[in-house]
């Protein structure tokens, strides 16, 4: 691209555990979001509680050969993802979604973030919910979408 020609401003992102976790583990959509990050395609932004949540999740034993497999530990993944996030400390932390007090901090760091989308692979409380404060709840497929169609523009 030209230096002349105007890139559209880069997505603000939060993401969900989940999605993290499966970008880091898998290859799919999710995978797509951390190379758009490592890019400059999209900002991420999060918090140190769900930085704290991803260390946790990574810890869980179905998850030790996958991490294995990749000759990485879960130190070095935090290390990386670390590096491609802004962090944000949201200045309180409503009750928002129903049985799932973690989600809540899910959107509080995307409205601190100022995020124009939470992403997300939870069907169960996220999805449902659409949107908090403008900010839409989308899966990571509709994002890799979205920035597919910026590409083809």
């Amino acid at each position: 691209m030209p230096p002349s020609a105007q890139q559209p401003p880069s997505l603000r992102l939060v993401l969900d555990t989940n999605v993290v976790v499966a970008g880091m583990l898998w290859n799919g959509p999710p995978l797509r979001l951390l190379q758009a990050a490592a890019e400059g395609e999209v900002d991420l932004y999060s918090s140190t509680v769900l930085l704290d949540e991803l260390a946790q999740t990574l810890g869980h034993s179905k998850f030790t050969a996958r991490i294995a497999a990749f000759e990485t530990s879960i130190a070095a993944l935090i290390a990386h993802y670390t590096a491609l996030v802004s962090l944000v400390m949201p200045a309180s932390v409503p009750r928002v979604v129903a049985n799932d007090a973690d989600d809540d901090h899910v959107i509080a760091a995307a409205v601190a973030a100022r995020a124009e989308l939470i992403v997300t692979g939870d069907r169960k409380h996220l999805l449902p919910i659409g949107a908090h404060q403008g900010i839409a709840i989308v899966t990571a497929r509709e994002v890799v979408d979205r920035l597919d169609a910026r590409l083809d523009t």
